[in-house]
C-alpha cells in the first residue's frame, strides 16, 4: 500500500510539473493582441530587451520590439514607454541602445521614455516596473514565443497585464527561444516563489501610471 501510495505521489507530481508550462502558456496566451489597433489603452508599455547585433545596434528581435512600442505610442495607446534591458558591461547598454533608438529612428519624444538599466530577466523587469517604478497596469511587448510567460510573470507580481505581440518576422535561432521557454517557465515559478529579487536600487522613483 505504500508503494502504491508512493508511486500515485510521483505520477501526480510529474504531471503537476508537466502541466505547469502549459498554465503558463494558455494563461498568458489569452491575453496578447496580434495588431495595436485593437490594443486598449494603457498609460505604459513596457519593453523588454533581448540582445544588441552590436554596441550600437538593436537585435532584429528587440528593433521589432521598438517599431511596436513606436506605433503604439502614435496610436495614442500608451501615454509612456518603459525600456527594460541588460546594462552589465561597458560594450553591452541594451537599455540605451533602446531609448536611442525610439527617440532617433521612430520620433518617439525623450519625455515619454523611462529607461531601467536593472532588467536583466524577465522577472527583473517585472518586480521592477511595480517596486521602483510604481506601474499597476501595463501592455507588455515581445515576441510572441515570450510573451505568455511575461504576462504570467507580470501578472503574478500585481501589474494587470496584456500583450502585443512583435513577432514580425523569422529570427535566427527563434526555434531555439521557443523550446527554451519551456526551461525558462519553471524558473519563472522558482523565481516567484523561491528566490529574493535581485535589485539595483530600490527607491520608488515617479510613477508612470497616471
Amino acid at each position: 500500500m505504500k508503494i502504491k501510495f508512493a508511486l500515485i505521489s510521483v505520477l501526480a507530481f510529474l504531471v503537476i510539473c508537466i502541466m505547469i508550462p502549459f498554465g503558463i502558456f494558455f494563461t498568458g496566451k489569452q491575453k496578447i493582441y496580434v495588431s495595436t489597433d485593437v490594443v486598449n489603452p494603457v498609460s505604459v508599455a513596457i519593453v523588454f530587451g533581448a540582445g544588441l547585433a552590436d554596441q550600437q545596434t538593436p537585435s532584429d528581435a528587440l528593433r521589432d520590439r521598438l517599431v511596436i512600442a513606436a506605433e503604439l505610442y502614435r496610436l495614442g495607446k500608451v501615454q509612456h514607454i518603459l525600456v527594460s534591458g541588460d546594462n552589465q558591461y561597458i560594450e553591452h547598454n541594451e537599455p540605451d541602445v533602446m531609448h536611442d533608438a525610439l527617440v532617433e529612428e521612430f520620433a518617439v519624444p525623450d519625455e515619454v521614455i523611462a529607461v531601467d538599466y536593472a532588467g536583466r530577466r524577465t522577472y527583473d523587469t517585472c518586480i521592477r516596473a511595480r517596486d521602483i517604478w510604481g506601474i499597476e497596469e501595463a501592455v507588455l511587448i515581445s515576441q510572441g514565443y515570450h510573451l505568455p510567460r511575461a504576462i504570467w510573470t507580470c501578472e503574478r507580481l500585481g501589474i494587470e497585464s496584456t500583450g502585443v505581440s512583435a513577432s514580425l518576422q523569422s529570427y535566427i535561432y527563434g526555434s531555439q527561444y521557443e523550446l527554451r521557454e519551456i526551461a525558462a517557465m519553471y524558473k519563472a515559478i522558482i523565481d516567484l516563489y523561491m528566490k529574493k529579487p535581485f535589485y539595483i536600487g530600490g527607491e520608488m522613483i515617479e510613477d508612470l501610471d497616471p
